[in-house]
């Protein structure tokens, strides 16, 4: 196997926004990804759409998250396959491919994680799970972006999870499709078809903790999308917890559609579509790094010295515990910036990490967790690495000033 200047693990958003703005700046990259695509949670979760992050500044429309993930925003429209913020998962698959081996990273599907090879603070190789047996991977750096940590944790770098208090994760979620539906004469009986499902909540006929029904509609004809399961108390990081959260969210899919099917109109002719590959999983693990983004840090609209992402979507937590989803939103022109610190362990010296897991709390971590966002981490971490390659230097002890300049020549709003 050929060896790298930069491997990096997970190909959602932020593994892909790494490796694309890594090898621009010259770096030989290895993107690795356990399923049969990329796109993360948008291609194997259904997650769908993105959120918005828009706001003024000084009257003027900003969009917080631009770079790369505008160019893969731009690549759907080119092909017609986005309605508003929604998007059609197939031709994002095909984009995602087009970009990164346009750019010269080689992809590796089908390769599960399973152990590090980590000494003295740096990671010397990896190994992965394959049809064929064990691969084992060496290179000089290393970015995490499995959303779980995986990397981080396995290479002994100190993590934690969910709330300070107890320790439970914002639920997880399987999301499905409901094809052939009359997407007018459902909507408008919605509010009634709410009204129901609250009564059945009250009378303990639903099952499902959640206290509503949140649907989307996509640019598929006759297609709702809907992210309304909900999974609580059980652990993303156990895969015995992991199993029994895909049974019962399935559970769910039906209950929910049947209910629906009852209570609401334009429905008649209409069957499940599909569910999501796998449960899509909002919060896990969260390295332990140089700084940790809080919700004070959040709440007060904090901009760092060393920043490098701006964020402003609502501080959006669906229960751990049941029902209910608390919400922060931020006033237009408002924004929290996330320090670069956030994206570098407490210990291994050639690792930065990208996405949901960076250093952060449970709070702040349900502002940060979406799409836009940690696309625009990844592509902080591949020009960091970029810099730290070339410079033979430890990505914690690169020039933030230079690559702030870098970042913003390449289109990324870092705030400041």
């Amino acid at each position: 196997m050929k060896r790298y200047d930069l491997v990096v693990v997970g190909g959602g958003f932020a593994g892909v926004a790494s490796a694309i703005s890594a090898s621009r700046q010259g770096v030989s990259v290895l993107l690795i990804e356990k399923s049969n695509c990329l796109g993360g949670a948008s291609t194997n979760s259904l997650v769908n759409p993105f959120m918005p992050t828009v706001t003024h500044i000084e009257r003027e429309r900003v969009e917080l998250n631009r770079g790369i993930f505008e160019e893969i925003k731009n690549e759907l429209k080119k092909r017609n396959a986005m309605l508003w913020d929604g998007f059609l998962e197939e031709e994002l698959k095909l984009i995602l491919n087009r970009m990164v081996l346009s750019s010269g990273v080689d992809i590796l599907f089908h390769a599960q994680l399973t152990e590090v090879k980590a000494i003295n603070d740096k990671i010397f190789s990896i190994s992965l799970a394959t049809i064929g047996g064990i691969e084992e991977i060496e290179a000089d750096y290393f970015i995490d972006a499995t959303g779980d940590a995986q990397l981080s944790y396995l290479s002994g770098v100190p993590c934690m999870q969910g709330r300070r208090t107890d320790g439970l994760c914002q639920p997880m979620t399987l999301c499905f499709r409901v094809g052939n539906v009359d997407f007018d004469k459902f909507s408008k009986s919605a509010s009634k078809m709410q009204e129901e499902y609250k009564i059945a909540k009250e009378k303990s006929e639903i099952k499902n903790p959640r206290e509503n029904i949140l649907y989307f509609q996509l640019p598929q004809k006759n297609v709702v999308h809907f992210n309304t399961t909900r999974i609580v108390k059980k652990s993303p990081t156990c895969v015995y917890d992991l199993t029994k959260a895909e049974i019962e969210a399935r559970e769910q899919v039906f209950e929910i559609y049947e209910f629906m099917k009852k209570h609401a109109q334009g429905l008649e002719d209409s069957f499940i579509l599909s569910t999501a590959s796998q449960i899509g999983v909002r919060e896990s693990r969260q390295i332990i790094g140089k700084y940790t983004l809080t919700e004070a840090d959040c709440l007060e609209c904090r901009k760092f010295e060393d920043s490098v992402v701006a964020c402003n979507y609502d501080i959006d937590i669906h229960n751990p515990e049941g029902t209910g989803t608390s919400h922060h939103y931020f006033k237009d022109g408002e924004y929290y910036t996330i320090p670069y610190r956030c994206l570098v362990p407490s210990k291994i010296d050639n690792l930065l990490v990208a996405g949901r897991c960076i250093s952060s709390t449970h709070e702040a971590q349900a502002s940060y967790r979406i799409m836009p966002v940690v696309c625009n981490l990844g592509q902080v971490a591949g020009v960091a690495m970029a810099q730290a390659i070339k410079e033979k230097i430890k990505p914690s002890d690169i020039d933030i000033s230079k690559l702030q300049a870098q970042l913003k020549l390449d289109n990324l709003f870092i705030g400041i």
